[in-house]
């Protein structure tokens, strides 16, 4: 299972926002830096509507979504990729993850202990950034020194090595994040070799106070880390409230509807988060349905029919034949897969077929 890292400076709400996402208390929260050192795991169920409504045409009564795993990594401060505070530990952690989530502070309150000393979430970005490619930057220049060396003897792979890493050791010296380098298709698969830090995907949580909710256009720090996210990473921001979100994770889904509607809310901003770091995960759902059950596949996008058939037992990608394939759409708006085929929208899809999120299958295979 992919995995996304919860990170951020000590005491912005990243091990809040972990118990919210988790609904759970597994996470130690207080009001003092390095409140986490060992890595909290939790594997959190992906919100999706559209589970509810294929219930209805299948008749069933159990419901199985996708999930995703949240790892909550220790807080980072100035100077980790020397080892300061916990450095060493927290990027050891980054490493193993497959996207991260940077937790900022979105809200003022003087109760609560900045390590900054001040509430800056631009700065902060640029704090854990800048150790993530300084870290990068030591590593990129050691693989370049035995590249180098490589290229001396018989291994011809090491000249395109040197190639990519020079332009990755240019680009970072300029401050620049791994992910954010102009590379192809063969150096974008060379670069997963290097497992830099700087190049996994990353999305911002901006962690309001409750007031904030009913208008966040209001909260200017929002507004700067939209800005500034887009402008030099090209990447998304969601809205959160942490501690809102841990005492919501503690009631039914009606109760919590109900508060959320009280002010002024339609959606909970982790449900939010967690449609959005599936999506940067690249990852997908399709779904089979029927009697016994509805349930929802997750695949990366990009696989084909066979692959897709292998999420579910590894001999349907082996004996793979077919797959019956319609749209969620298609199957919703006809009402049954009855309908469906009579409307010719159920189709036989072969090896070739890439699935698409929503597709509802069923698979024909062979052993």
């Amino acid at each position: 299972m992919l995995k996304a890292g919860i990170v951020g400076l000590p005491n912005v709400g990243k091990s809040t926002l972990f118990n919210a996402l988790t609904r759970s208390r597994n996470a130690q929260a207080a009001n003092y830096p390095f409140c986490t050192i060992e890595p909290n795991v939790g594997v959190v169920e992906v919100p999706d509507d559209r589970l509810g409504v294929l219930q209805q045409i299948a008749k069933t009564k159990v419901i199985i979504p996708a999930a995703v795993e949240f790892v909550d990594i220790a807080g980072l401060v100035a100077g980790a990729s020397k080892g300061e505070g916990l450095g060493n530990k927290f990027l050891a952690n980054i490493r193993e993850v497959d996207a991260i989530v940077q937790v900022v502070r979105c809200f003022d309150n003087d109760d609560i202990l900045h390590n900054e000393g001040s509430v800056d979430p631009i700065r902060d970005i640029e704090i854990i950034s800048t150790e993530l490619i300084l870290a990068d930057l030591q590593s990129c220049e050691k693989q370049l020194d035995s590249n180098r060396r490589k290229m001396k003897g018989p291994d011809k792979d090491a000249v395109k090595h040197v190639s990519l890493l020079e332009k990755l050791v240019a680009h970072l010296n300029e401050l620049k994040p791994a992910h954010t380098l102009d590379c192809n298709e063969d150096e974008l698969l060379r670069m997963k070799e290097y497992f830099l830090l700087s190049s996994k995907p990353v999305i911002y949580a901006c962690n309001v106070d409750e007031g904030t909710l009913s208008n966040v256009e209001s909260n200017g720090y929002v507004a700067r880390v939209k800005e500034y996210a887009m402008r030099e990473y090209a990447a998304s921001t969601v809205v959160i409230c942490a501690r809102l979100e841990e005492e919501l994770s503690e009631l039914t889904a009606e109760e919590s509807l109900n508060y959320l509607k009280e002010l002024g809310v339609s959606d909970s901003g982790v449900s939010s988060l967690i449609r959005s770091t599936y999506d940067l995960l690249g990852l997908a759902s399709y779904f089979t349905a029927g009697e016994k059950e509805v349930r929802a596949w997750t695949f990366v996008k990009g696989m084909t029919a066979p692959q897709c058939a292998g999420v579910i037992h590894t001999d349907f990608e082996k004996g793979f034949i077919k797959a019956e394939v319609v749209s969620y759409e298609d199957l919703t708006k006809l009402g049954s897969v009855a309908a469906a085929r009579d409307a010719g929208k159920y189709r036989l899809e072969g090896k070739e077929y890439i699935f698409k999120d929503g597709d509802v299958a069923l698979f024909r295979f062979n052993v």
